[in-house]
């Protein structure tokens, strides 16, 4: 099966949990395929459950020795989400926003300042181009801070961005941006924006809002508070 119907397959282990007395084995390896001890837990109640209520005779007996098969295959649907997910392939399509907040709630969330490109490959489903740009970037100093930023600065479409959203945060560590990041816009006069390329009239606006109602935060804090286009002063990050 392709890697963009992955989590829509059914894996074989979860109609082996049917099979009677001993369809608790299917869990037990799926727990150790992914490494989940409570599922092989699961799995040794699911065998000696159904070996002990057999070995009782009633109509009562009978009764849970044919519904177990149904419990075990309900309980082995319930976990085959995360079955899929910690079993995915690297280059793993994430295709829908549901399917990235599984990928989030089983294997956790990539940080954009602190991680490697190959998670923001392999890990976001980024093409190569962006987590090249988006590398340059960090490499440079500078720290994302919003969604918005990956679009305007890295030109990441917003369609992609929104639809892996539930898989990315963004951790802020001041110390670690460099004296040639957009924090320059904080600290350059009108004159010293002019002589790096900055026209009178934004250099202008940048300044006075900053001096009326404090530092910028980042690049779309300038934006916003300004109404200044990232592309005007993208060239001082």
């Amino acid at each position: 099966m392709s890697n963009s119907n992955w989590f829509e397959k059914i894996p074989s282990w979860v109609w082996w949990s049917l099979t009677p007395y001993f369809g608790g084995f299917s869990f037990i390896y799926a727990g150790w395929k992914i490494k989940n001890n409570r599922w092989v837990l699961w799995g040794i109640v699911f065998i000696f459950g159904s070996i002990i209520t057999g070995g009782f005779i009633g109509s009562f007996s009978n009764f849970l020795i044919s519904i177990m098969p149904l419990i075990q295959l309900a309980t082995a649907f319930k976990f085959k989400q995360e079955f899929l997910v910690k079993t995915a392939p690297k280059n793993i399509l994430i295709s829908s926003l549901e399917v990235a907040e599984s990928i989030a709630k089983y294997r956790g969330k990539i940080d954009i300042n602190n991680c490697s490109q190959d998670d923001l490959v392999y890990g976001l489903g980024l093409p190569i181009v962006y987590a090249n740009d988006l590398q340059l970037l960090k490499e440079e100093g500078y720290m994302f801070t919003h969604l918005e930023e990956l679009v305007d600065l890295v030109g990441i479409p917003e369609q992609i961005l929104r639809r892996i959203e539930p898989l990315i945060i963004f951790t802020y560590d001041i110390n670690k941006e460099t004296d040639i990041s957009w924090r320059r816009l904080n600290s350059l006069s009108i004159q010293e924006l002019v002589s790096h390329g900055i026209d009178d009239v934004n250099a202008e606006k940048i300044v006075s809002e900053r001096n009326q109602k404090g530092a910028y935060k980042s690049l779309l804090d300038v934006k916003k508070r300004t109404g200044i286009p990232i592309n005007i002063y993208r060239h001082l990050v």
